[in-house]
């Protein structure tokens, strides 16, 4: 109960940069726990609900990320980093036949070519 209250200590800002801190440490479920809370107050900015999605891939919980995803992609549909990762993360499932028109948009929205 009290490892609950330290991530839900300080203001916005504060546990932002906590999460940020744990996720470049790669304590990826500890940056998620934080995120989880932070999306739950704040649901429409993207740059935390992506975090999350990434902290999710990164500890395998592909479905948890995927789902991230799908919802920034569902309020801001040309967010090609957010495609790009639905594309990796629909790959890395063994969705491939999913994942290649996210990644095609994804490289036409920078301008790089897709193998």
């Amino acid at each position: 109960m009290s490892d609950e209250t330290y991530y839900e200590f300080g203001t916005a800002a504060d546990r932002w940069s906590r999460a940020q801190l744990f996720f470049e440490s790669k304590e990826y479920l500890t940056a998620a726990r934080i995120l989880r809370g932070l999306v739950a107050e704040h649901p429409d900015q993207a740059a935390q609900r992506l975090l999350l999605a990434r902290a999710y891939y990164h500890s395998a919980q592909l479905t948890r990320a995927e789902e991230e995803l799908r919802a920034v992609l569902e309020r801001d549909p040309v967010e090609h980093y957010a495609r790009l990762m639905l594309g990796r993360t629909l790959e890395r499932q063994g969705r491939a036949d999913e994942a290649a028109p996210h990644l095609r948009l994804a490289a036409a929205m920078t301008g790089d070519t897709v193998d």
